[in-house]
């Protein structure tokens, strides 16, 4: 076979041609590919403004919430300084071991629930009956002079 030089210079031509049909369609997917790449980008770019923004809306909220528990730690710490707090502490804190005594002794726990309901009826008596109005009118030695039991009366009849 004999090559002869339209032959070879269909050759090169061919080749020619095809580096350049290559190059052109490489130069379009690179453009194509460039684009996208672009879009990506913005994309993300988008995305990170848009995951800034709620981050910044965390960080002040996470402030103000900060300060407001400052705010109400402060305000507690106040009230607890308050005249009668401290007292009123106290009585939670005996109540409490009072109703884990109760469980833990079974046995004091009915006497001490019978005085107890004694004291509080006599406490409600005080607060919002005769024995108020008599306290407060008679001073209260005239108050513990009406307060005789059922074997005083029946000892005066």
């Amino acid at each position: 076979m004999e090559l002869s030089f339209e032959t070879i210079l269909f050759i090169i031509a061919g080749v020619v041609l095809g580096w350049f049909l290559s190059f052109v369609k490489s130069r379009f997917e690179v453009s194509k590919y460039k684009k996208e790449i672009k879009e990506y980008k913005e994309h993300l770019n988008r995305q990170m403004k848009i995951t800034n923004d709620g981050s910044k809306v965390q960080e002040d909220e996470l402030k103000t919430l900060k300060k407001e528990n400052e705010n109400l730690r402060i305000s507690v710490q106040t009230l607890g300084q308050k005249p009668g707090r401290a007292e009123l502490r106290l009585l939670n804190i005996y109540d409490n071991a009072l109703r884990k005594m109760q469980m833990r002794a079974p046995g004091f726990s009915s006497a001490w629930e019978i005085s107890l309901q004694e004291a509080e009826a006599e406490y409600e008596a005080n607060e919002t009956g005769l024995k108020s109005i008599i306290k407060r009118v008679f001073k209260p030695s005239l108050a513990q002079k009406t307060e005789q039991t059922p074997k005083e009366i029946s000892d005066l009849v």
